[in-house]
C-alpha cells in the first residue's frame, strides 16, 4: 500500500511539472507523456501543431537533434515541388546549347572560308557542324522530356512533403517527453517557449528554404548565390602576407632549423650504415632473430618469406633505406612523443593545450603541411623525417597519456602508503600497467611514418616510395604493384617485432 501511494506521489510531481516544461497545452501534453509513459513500446500519437509547423515547432521545443534533419528533408521536398510548378528544368540543357550554337556558328564560317578557297577540309567541317547539330537536336529533346517532367517533379515534391509531415506529427510527442524526462533530473536543460529561440528558429528555416528554392527553381535569380562574392585582391595580399611571415622566421631562424636538419642526418646517417651498407645476410640474421624473439617461430618464417621476396624482386637496398628513413622518424617521434605523453598525462591543462596542436598534425593533409617544412629545412632526407614525424608522431602521445590515465588509482595509492617513491611509482607501476597502451601507441606510430613513405619521396626522400611514384607517373602497374607488397611486407616485419609479445 506505502509503494503504492508513493509512486501515485510521484506521478502527481511529475504532472505537475509538466505545464512549466511546456508552457502551451499542458493538459493536452499531460495525456499525451502519461499515454507514452505508460508503455514500454512505441507509442502512436500525432501532434497536429509539429506536423504543419515542421522543423519550426523542433527548434522552437529546443528538439534541434531532430529539426536539423527534418529541415533538410522538407529543404528537398520544397526545392522540388518549386522547380516542377516554377522552375525551368531544361534550363541547364538550354545553356548547353547556346555554347554549341556558338561553336556550330564558328564552324560554319571555318566551312564558308574552307569553300572559297577550295581547302581539303571542307569535308571535315561539313561532317563537324552535322554532329554538332545532331547534338542540338538530341539536347532539344532532353529540354521536351525535361520540360513534360515538371508535373512528374511536382508530385514527387508534394508527396515527399506529406510523408515528411506525417513523421514530423507522429514523432513529435515522444521526442518531447523523452526531453521532459531528462529535464526532470537536468533542470539546466531547454524548456519551454522562449521567444527569442522561436525567432531565431523561425528566421533560419525561412531563410534556408527562400534561398534554396531560388538556387535551385531558379538559377541565374541572383549572382551571388552561385559564387560567394570575393575580391581577388584579398586572396593575393594574404598570400603576400603569409610569405613575408615564413621569410621573417625563416631568415630569423636559420641557425635553429640548420641544427635540426644536423641532428636528423646524423641519426639517420648511423642507420644508414646500419641497414645499408652492411651485408644483407647480417641484417636478414638480425631482423629473423628479433622476429622470433618477439613473435615465434611464424613470425620469424614469416619476415624470412618477406625479406626473400625484396631480395628476389630487387628491392633490398631501397627496403633497407626505407627503414633507416622510418627508423629515424620513428625513434625520434617515441623519444619525443613518450616522455611528452608521460608529462601530459598527470597535467590535465598543459594535455589541454597541446591536444589541439596534434588534432591539427593529424587532420592537416600531408601535402600542405609539407608546405612550410620545404621552406624551413628545403627538400631532401631530413625534410621527409620532418614530415613523417608531423604525421605519425601524435599517437604515441594520446596513447600514453590514455595508458597513464588508465592506471587504477588504487593501485597507486597503495604503492604511495607503502613508501614509494616518485621514480619507484613511474618504473614499477605507471609503466608496467601503462605498457600495453604504450605499445600500441608505438606501433601506431610505426605505421603511420611507414604511410607517409611514398609521399616523402615527393620531397627527396629515396626508398620503395619513389619505385611507386614512378610507378603512378608513367602508368606501370607492374612496378606499382610490386613496390606496394615491398612496403606492405615493411610493415608487416616491424608489427610483428613491435607487437609480438603483447599479441
Amino acid at each position: 500500500m506505502s509503494t503504492h501511494k508513493d509512486t501515485s506521489v510521484v506521478q502527481e510531481d511529475r504532472e505537475k511539472l509538466i505545464s512549466p516544461f511546456v508552457d502551451t497545452n499542458s493538459d493536452y501534453y499531460q495525456k499525451q507523456f502519461n499515454k507514452i509513459g505508460s508503455r514500454a513500446r512505441f507509442t502512436w500519437t500525432f501532434n497536429w501543431v509539429a506536423a504543419l509547423l515542421g522543423p519550426v515547432w523542433y527548434g522552437m521545443r529546443g528538439l534541434w537533434n531532430w529539426g536539423l534533419p527534418f529541415i533538410i528533408l522538407e529543404t528537398f521536398a520544397v526545392i522540388q515541388l518549386a522547380r516542377g510548378l516554377f522552375g525551368d528544368l531544361g534550363s541547364e540543357a538550354k545553356n548547353r546549347i547556346s555554347q554549341i550554337e556558338g561553336t556550330l556558328d564558328f564552324r560554319h564560317k571555318q566551312l564558308a572560308a574552307a569553300i572559297e578557297k577550295q581547302t581539303d577540309k571542307v569535308e571535315v567541317f561539313q561532317r563537324t557542324i552535322e554532329s554538332l547539330e545532331k547534338a542540338i537536336a538530341d539536347i532539344q529533346l532532353e529540354v521536351i522530356q525535361a520540360e513534360a517532367s515538371a508535373t512528374t517533379v511536382a508530385l514527387l515534391g508534394l508527396g515527399m512533403l506529406l510523408v515528411i509531415k506525417l513523421i514530423e506529427g507522429v514523432m513529435a510527442n515522444p521526442a518531447l517527453e523523452k526531453r521532459f524526462s531528462m529535464w526532470l533530473s537536468d533542470r539546466d536543460l531547454t524548456h519551454g517557449l522562449s521567444p527569442v529561440r522561436t525567432a531565431v528558429t523561425l528566421a533560419f528555416v525561412l531563410v534556408i528554404f527562400i534561398v534554396s528554392i531560388i538556387h535551385f527553381a531558379f538559377p541565374g535569380t541572383f549572382e551571388w548565390l552561385e559564387t560567394f562574392p570575393t575580391d581577388r585582391q584579398i586572396r593575393m595580399t594574404g598570400i603576400s602576407v603569409v610569405e613575408r611571415i615564413f621569410e621573417a622566421v625563416r631568415s630569423g631562424g636559420g641557425y635553429i632549423f640548420d641544427s635540426i636538419s644536423y641532428g636528423i642526418r646524423v641519426v639517420l646517417d648511423g642507420l644508414e650504415v646500419l641497414f645499408v651498407q652492411t651485408p644483407w645476410p647480417v641484417i636478414a640474421s638480425f631482423i629473423i632473430l628479433l622476429t622470433w624473439l618477439s613473435a615465434g617461430i611464424g613470425g620469424a618464417v614469416a619476415s624470412a618469406f618477406f625479406l626473400l621476396y625484396m631480395g628476389l624482386f630487387g628491392f633490398w637496398e631501397k627496403a633497407m633505406t626505407t627503414l633507416a628513413l622510418l627508423g629515424t622518424a620513428a625513434l625520434l617521434s617515441i623519444t619525443l612523443g613518450i616522455p611528452l605523453g608521460l608529462f601530459s598525462a598527470r597535467r590535465p591543462k598543459f594535455y589541454a593545450v597541446i591536444r589541439p596542436i596534434m588534432d591539427f598534425m593529424q587532420t592537416m593533409p600531408s601535402f600542405v603541411f609539407m608546405i612550410p617544412v620545404i621552406a624551413f629545412f628545403s627538400v631532401g632526407k631530413p625534410a621527409a623525417v620532418i614530415t613523417t614525424m608531423i604525421f605519425g608522431g601524435t599517437p604515441v602521445v594520446r596513447l600514453t597519456v590514455l595508458g597513464m590515465r588508465g592506471v587504477p588509482e588504487s593501485i597507486r595509492e597503495a604503492a604511495i602508503a607503502y613508501g614509494a617513491s616518485k621514480w619507484y611509482l613511474l618504473t614499477k607501476v605507471d609503466l608496467p600497467l601503462a605498457a600495453p597502451s604504450i605499445l600500441a601507441g608505438v606501433n601506431q606510430t610505426i605505421m603511420l611514418s611507414l604511410a607517409m613513405v611514398v609521399v616523402a619521396s615527393l620531397i627527396g626522400a629515396k626508398g620503395l616510395g619513389e619505385d611507386v611514384l614512378e610507378a603512378l607517373q608513367y602508368s606501370s602497374v607492374g612496378q606499382g604493384i610490386l613496390a606496394g607488397f615491398a612496403i606492405l611486407f615493411c610493415a608487416m616485419i616491424l608489427n610483428q617485432i613491435v607487437q609480438g609479445k603483447r599479441d
